[in-house]
């Protein structure tokens, strides 16, 4: 499918709803399976630019002008059709089939994208037509959203599977080498060249395993799929990874982990368990980090929302932390069942933090404090230098944005 311009609109319902990940980036910059939701639609359609249109504080490092993707793009508004989309819909080949198909059933036609059952995801917009003249075209094709946080691990088993079919298709693995073990189909093991793997066991019985360029399994893992590892990830000595886990670019993982999404730059490098979470970028988890993912009386999780002030009902036996960018645990530390931390959180100390804690805030059980924005923005750059990363003035500017934004959190 061709199209001279993508739009990924972030819809304002959902975008509150999967805060406090959604405080830093579009919907469709998050990363699910082993891309982000903006990288999976671009990968199936020919596209010439791409924009976002998202909150008003994140337009300067995410621009409503295109950012072109060949040499056919022009500046300013692309000539030729567009196509936009919401930033939580994640796509697949039988998603674009159907809108290709709408497309080319009505020619010049400007469309209104739905689903089965009527809900509207996007527009297709040709050149030189107005969307107020669109029809709307009712897909034959479920789709596939997330809609609140716990949405990024529950659905990042298939998601998984669907980029390591993208991903895969026409390219060949590089061997695994012979101190590791495979149990399953060698089909579903993909290592790309550059990666290293010694002595581990993978076990592709329950899902395919990609391991990108860069990325390092050590000896004694133990990895059970579906699992993506993204660029420069890192699986430590006697690790042991469950299915439904991404380890986003530049993450390092160590312990026990099961259904996790990592997206970025993260670590969690030592031993302790974390499950059915979803970490963002620059965050790190000390030794002996633990967060539960079950309560003891096995009970409906309540998960704090930020637009409704309060924890609502997730019909879910397991969840477990979800932590905002550039949020820090010390050693030792504990988070109880559905645990969610803002952005900017350091939390020390022994004991349970509550299950919501506010973004620039640090502490312990005897008490949280606001973290000054000057020393948040000195750890920052620090944590990030090691990566060879700049903290821009965009990214100051955004995060004096969420400050005050997170203040209506408290």
């Amino acid at each position: 499918m061709k199209v001279s311009l993508v739009v990924f609109r972030d819809p304002e319902d959902v975008r509150l709803n999967l805060l406090p990940l959604t405080y830093t980036r579009p919907i469709s910059e998050i990363t699910m399976g082993a891309l982000t939701i903006r990288e999976k639609w671009l990968r199936r359609i020919d596209a010439d630019a791409y924009c976002w249109l998202t909150a008003d504080y994140l337009t300067e490092k995410f621009p409503s002008e295109p950012i072109r993707l060949s040499e056919r793009a022009t500046c300013g508004l692309c000539a030729g059709a567009t196509l936009t989309v919401d930033g939580n819909v994640l796509p697949s080949d039988n998603l674009v089939a159907a809108i290709s198909k709408a497309v080319d059933s009505h020619p010049g036609q400007p469309l209104t994208l739905a689903a089965p059952g009527g809900k509207v995801f996007g527009t297709y917009v040709p050149e030189d037509t107005d969307v107020k003249d669109a029809l709307t075209a009712v897909l034959d094709c479920p789709l596939v959203t997330i809609d609140w946080v716990y949405d990024i691990f529950l659905k990042n088993f298939d998601a998984i599977a669907d980029d390591f079919a993208l991903l895969t298709n026409g390219r060949k693995s590089a061997p695994l080498d012979p101190s590791c073990r495979l149990v399953g189909d060698p089909s579903q093991l993909f290592i790309e060249e550059g990666a290293e793997v010694t002595g581990a066991i993978i076990n592709v019985t329950s899902g395919p395993v990609y391991i990108s360029s860069t990325s390092t399994v050590m000896e004694g893992a133990c990895m059970r799929g579906p699992i993506a590892m993204c660029a420069h990830s890192q699986v430590n000595m006697g690790t042991k990874v469950y299915g439904g886990t991404t380890l986003g670019v530049y993450c390092k993982v160590g312990g026990e982990i099961n259904n996790v999404v990592m997206l970025g730059y993260s670590n969690k490098a030592h031993e302790g368990f974390l499950g059915n979470a979803v970490i963002g970028q620059w965050c790190n988890l000390g030794a002996g980090c633990v967060a539960s993912n079950l309560k003891n009386d096995y009970t409906e999780i309540k998960l704090w929302n930020y637009p409704a002030h309060r924890f609502l009902r997730t019909g879910l036996q397991f969840c477990g932390l979800i932590m905002g960018d550039h949020s820090k645990a010390g050693i030792n530390s504990m988070f109880n069942t559905a645990s969610v931390t803002g952005v900017g959180v350091n939390i020390h100390g022994s004991g349970f933090p509550r299950n919501f804690v506010a973004s620039f805030q640090e502490g312990s059980t005897a008490g949280l404090t606001d973290v000054p924005m000057a020393k948040f923005l000195d750890t920052a750059r620090r944590m990030m230098a090691r990566r060879n990363v700049e903290l821009t003035e965009a990214d100051v500017r955004m995060f004096d944005a969420i400050r005050h934004i997170a203040d209506d959190y408290k």
